[in-house]
């Protein structure tokens, strides 16, 4: 089973989705919003959960933060996305909350969940994929590009004998037949579900069946059929005075059953969401062309990337950077070589090669304008506090050492990807902070 990788191609239709989603945008009423002009070459990236929001209850500096960010008429003076891993909604659905929490208008060209990299994935649009998550998972699917979807509830009605964990839902007297389903072919995981029992024992079936979970269980099914998963965040934050388990503890239960029942590794084909560089880079693709419609003429050289979650927001955001870095050495050389020159070997990139994982499935991208790099902005009102944990005082330290690694099993601990640029009280600092560094007035 070959890995998925993104090629120019892959980030040419990636160019051309966001475009027309946001040409879908500008069709609604939110589109005749348009932007401040000035000159510039920043925007910013917004985690949404513990730092806007706790739950639905908007944190006071969001909304003063907002009233910095727009002009007396509602415009945006810079290029904002929202880039959050929650994933069982549409993005106009989200955006909608935004604006009614915040207090100004936001729109669904500003909003990037967890799944939206997976328009990417044509090669899966055609096949029958399951679905794993809550909410408009149906809707949310066929809008990505998926054709052939089948629910996990649909999957229980069909074999009704398989869900048999809670003994109110077990088949009483006589037990219906099976109305069988054509085989799936991809597993698309989306968010934390609602029964995790259920779909932890119906993916299970399908992963050990080929697809076919009418079919005894075989490890002749191995490897197994694709898994795509959205949203690795192990924790987050809602109103509840602790972080709340996320589809990241979800993916440990299936990992571990699945090693469990069968002695081997469960494989993803992509891990999507943050902290993988794919998703940053579609994101900067949206700052990108909101910069484009405020009329600025120079490329974006600077992302400020603001987050709550050491783990998922600074790592990403700091991947990110590491990614940027790579991708700037090696367009150096690419030209230096095209030009008839040699490469010096001083001047080798001794950065760590990033894994597929880490990657998630985006391939180096050269040839574009990319910006000089990303600074993460660490806030303390959401999964971080200073009251119950304080940062790693020495990076090189390992995790058993100083800290107990959150992020998903195929990504690599790397102490120094968790250090902020800067940490702040709340997002109205994070804001006031990145227009200092960047020489704007915040009136």
């Amino acid at each position: 089973m070959q890995r998925v990788r993104y090629l120019k191609s892959g980030w040419q239709l990636l160019k051309s989705s966001c475009e027309g989603a946001a040409k879908q945008a500008n069709t609604q009423s939110s589109a005749s919003r348009c932007y401040s002009h000035a000159s510039s070459s920043f925007g910013l990236l917004f985690d949404i959960d513990g730092v806007l929001v706790r739950g639905k209850t908007p944190i006071p500096a969001a909304k003063q933060c907002f009233k910095n960010l727009v002009d007396r008429s509602g415009k945006y003076k810079v290029p904002v996305v929202f880039v959050t891993n929650a994933g069982n909604c549409m993005r106009q659905t989200k955006a909608e909350h935004l604006s009614h929490l915040l207090e100004v208008e936001v729109s669904p060209d500003q909003v990037m969940l967890s799944h939206s990299p997976l328009r990417m994935f044509t090669q899966f649009h055609k096949m029958r994929v399951l679905v794993s998550g809550q909410g408009p998972v149906e809707e949310v699917a066929h809008n990505l590009g998926f054709q052939d979807v089948v629910t996990i509830d649909v999957l229980r009605e069909a074999y009704p004998v398989l869900d048999v964990v809670d003994h109110n839902r077990r088949p009483k007297d006589v037990v219906p037949p099976t109305k069988g389903l054509r085989p799936i072919d991809a597993v698309v995981l989306f968010g934390e579900p609602i029964r995790w029992e259920t779909n932890l024992q119906l993916i299970v079936d399908v992963l050990l069946t080929g697809g076919n979970p009418g079919s005894t269980w075989s490890s002749a099914h191995y490897p197994h059929i694709p898994v795509l998963a959205c949203n690795m965040d192990l924790l987050w934050m809602a109103e509840a005075w602790n972080p709340r388990f996320g589809h990241g503890m979800f993916l440990v239960c299936l990992e571990s059953l699945y090693k469990k029942v069968t002695g081997y590794k469960l494989k993803y084909e992509a891990l999507i969401g943050k902290p993988s560089v794919v998703t940053y880079n579609y994101a900067e693709l949206l700052i990108r062309q909101q910069a484009e419609r405020l009329g600025w003429n120079t490329p974006v050289k600077r992302v400020y990337a603001i987050g709550d979650n050491p783990m998922a927001d600074i790592y990403g955001a700091n991947l990110y950077n590491r990614y940027l870095q790579s991708s700037r050495h090696t367009k150096a050389q690419m030209q230096a070589q095209s030009a008839g020159g040699s490469i010096d070997p001083s001047a080798v990139d001794d950065t760590p090669k990033m894994t597929s994982a880490e990657l998630g499935g985006a391939s180096r991208v050269v040839e574009r304008d990319l910006p000089e790099g990303c600074s993460s902005i660490l806030v303390c009102t959401g999964v971080y506090s200073k009251d119950q944990q304080e940062l790693l005082s020495d990076p090189t330290k390992t995790v058993t050492e100083q800290r107990i690694f959150h992020g998903h099993r195929d990504f690599r601990f790397d102490p120094s990807l968790t250090q902020p640029s800067f940490v702040v009280h709340d997002v109205k600092e994070a804001v006031e902070l990145v227009f200092k560094q960047e020489g704007w007035p915040l009136q």
